[in-house]
């Protein structure tokens, strides 16, 4: 077994105490402890794969655990630590009982031991609550205070390991432990460091607990961690900041206080390895959910340095450069540098990435930002492949619905473009888009309504011609079946269809109007929404209007902070007479449509 339960053995007691109650009780507890003792002896020289964590064994471990001699007690601290070390198991509040006693022993050695094998147990999830229920979490938090590195190293490693459940963490930020945390995470020894900084990595993951820390001073000692020489001290340091830069909050915070984070960071990822090159990476992308941090990036050199991470055949290291540019590309400042430093082709090559859906979605959305700008050249798209490449990812089977969402949300920007618009009709994309209208994916059916009806919109006769060819080819049976969806399942896809029928008569009245009025079907599903009242609880929400461009105003520019951002849900206005005004608009436009 090891020192543990070797080091156990009869001890003559020490009697300090006088009295009768004294004289009497202790030769009592005396005889037990000498009990203890050989019982344990004799179990573990018979069998040594017996469970110390219940029965005859537990019972004999728990008599040393509270005696008050200090050789039993470190014996029974030093056993609970050297079983845990290798029998690691969901155990009972029987069991842990005299860890936590011996947590409290008045000895820094009996302590140490009973932290670390707290620490061990807490890996386990079944205990991780059981721990805290206990009482267990305000016994380490004062072990944190001790000056002994040893409790240090063990009680906020404990923590660290109790941390990683979600019902604790809250526990954890009420009980005084953060500043002692954040506190640690200045210690000379790496050992504690680093745990104090996984611990405070595990705190993170909530909004409420990111505020606590910032409000604790977590954001200077996480900026100060970033030069430490510790691979994993500082993975944990740079994730942890990560976290805190989803809340606009947390990135004031760190704008505030941390003047030098952008070239830090840059600095180090391009000096570290992979693994902390790609966190680097992620937590410009979550900086750069803000404007300022946008601008900062660039201007720092970022771009440059995320080049040969989008080059990298390490699949981490190209998702997450991707991931920072799709912030990046955001700020209308930043379309130029990323075109400059010869970002767009390396772009354009992930966008047919089939295995790769996310990393579609970040190349494809990136594209798309950089394209909003309508009044900059186009042509470097044009000759860094964009048809070509958007064209051979639609044409594949199989492509994912978030790659097919994002595809038409680009879409509806190139057709808004001067330069851009041509090919989709040239290149007989429409057909591929006509396609998109029926893929069952309800964002991507509206995307698609956007993209088309921003190509007629325009103006350009040749567009609407183009569409019109594809009326009896698919067309009219998609915008059939997205005009008599049931209420509950309309979504943006109604509005969608009834903008593009709206653009195609602005562009062609005489052949529409036509065409609509020997169509019964569409003509009666047209007449129909103009006729309804639909309640504020309808699905059409206003961001489906707020997108539609040209005759209601809109802009193009797409706003899309990467997901990793908190971004609360779109509520839908409702108006004093009980109707929401974005459906009231969706019948105008219906009304409008018959009218013509």
């Amino acid at each position: 077994m090891g020192s543990g339960l070797s080091a156990i053995s009869c001890c003559q007691r020490r009697t300090e105490a006088e009295g009768p109650s004294c004289t009497e009780y202790q030769p009592l507890l005396a005889d037990r402890e000498r009990q203890a003792v050989a019982t344990l002896v004799k179990l573990f020289e018979n069998d040594t794969r017996i469970s110390f964590y219940e029965g005859e064994p537990l019972r004999a471990l728990t008599v040393l655990a509270r005696s008050d001699v200090h050789h039993l007690q470190l014996s029974a601290a030093t056993a609970f630590s050297e079983i845990s070390e290798f029998d690691v198991r969901a155990v009972t509040r029987e069991a842990l009982a005299p860890i936590l006693y011996l947590l409290q022993s008045m000895y820094a050695d009996v302590q140490q031991g009973a932290s670390s094998a707290l620490g061990n147990l807490a890996g386990v999830s079944e205990n991780k609550r059981l721990i805290v229920e206990l009482g267990g979490l305000e016994l380490l938090v004062r072990q944190m205070l001790s000056p002994s590195t040893d409790a240090q190293i063990n009680s906020v490693g404990c923590i660290t390991n109790l941390a990683a459940d979600e019902e604790n963490k809250l526990a954890i930020a009420r009980s005084g432990a953060l500043v002692p945390l954040v506190r640690l995470g200045r210690s000379r020894d790496m050992r504690v460091q680093r745990n104090a900084t996984g611990a405070l990595l595990n705190m993170t993951h909530r909004a409420e607990l990111r505020q606590m820390l910032v409000a604790a001073g977590a954001v200077t000692v996480l900026g100060e961690l970033l030069q430490a020489k510790d691979e994993e001290t500082l993975y944990y340091a740079i994730t942890a900041l990560s976290n805190i830069a989803v809340d606009s909050d947390g990135r004031d915070a760190l704008w505030k206080a941390q003047a030098g984070l952008v070239a830090e960071l840059l600095h180090i990822m391009q000096t570290r390895k992979i693994k902390v090159q790609a966190q680097v990476a992620l937590t410009l992308r979550n900086l750069a959910s803000d404007a300022r941090y946008q601008l900062a990036i660039v201007q720092h050199g970022g771009l440059d340095a995320l080049l040969p991470l989008l080059q990298s055949s390490y699949t981490a290291l190209v998702v997450s450069a991707a991931a920072c540019l799709r912030n990046l590309s955001i700020h209308a400042d930043n379309e130029d540098p990323i075109i400059c430093a010869g970002l767009l082709p390396e772009l354009m090559d992930l966008v047919p990435q089939a295995d790769q859906p996310e990393l579609q979605c970040h190349a494809i959305a990136t594209i798309r930002n950089l394209a909003a700008n309508n009044g900059s050249d186009k042509q470097a798209f044009l000759d860094a492949g964009l048809f070509d490449r958007f064209q051979m990812t639609l044409e594949v089977k199989g492509v994912q619905p978030q790659v097919l969402c994002e595809l038409a949300a680009a879409f509806s920007v190139f057709a808004l473009n001067d330069q851009l618009w041509r090919p989709i009709v040239e290149l007989g994309i429409c057909r591929l888009l006509v396609q998109l209208l029926r893929c069952g994916h309800m964002d991507t059916e509206y995307n698609t309504c956007l993209a088309l009806g921003s190509l007629v919109g325009k103006g350009h006769p040749e567009a609407a011609e183009e569409l019109m060819r594809f009326w009896p080819r698919g067309l009219r049976k998609a915008l059939l079946q997205a005009l008599t969806l049931p209420e509950y399942a309309a979504s943006n896809v109604r509005p969608g269809a009834l903008w593009v029928i709206m653009a195609l008569l602005n562009s062609r009245p005489a052949v529409v109007r036509k065409t609509l009025r020997s169509d019964a079907p569409i003509l009666t599903a047209i007449e129909s929404i103009g006729g309804s009242r639909v309640s504020s609880s309808s699905t059409c929400t206003s961001a489906s209007w707020g997108l539609l461009p040209s005759i209601f105003g809109a802009s193009t520019k797409p706003e899309d902070p990467d997901e990793s951002t908190l971004n609360a849900d779109n509520e839908t206005a409702v108006v004093d007479d009980g109707f929401a005004p974005e459906v009231q608009r969706m019948h105008s436009l219906a009304r409008q449509i018959v009218a013509l």
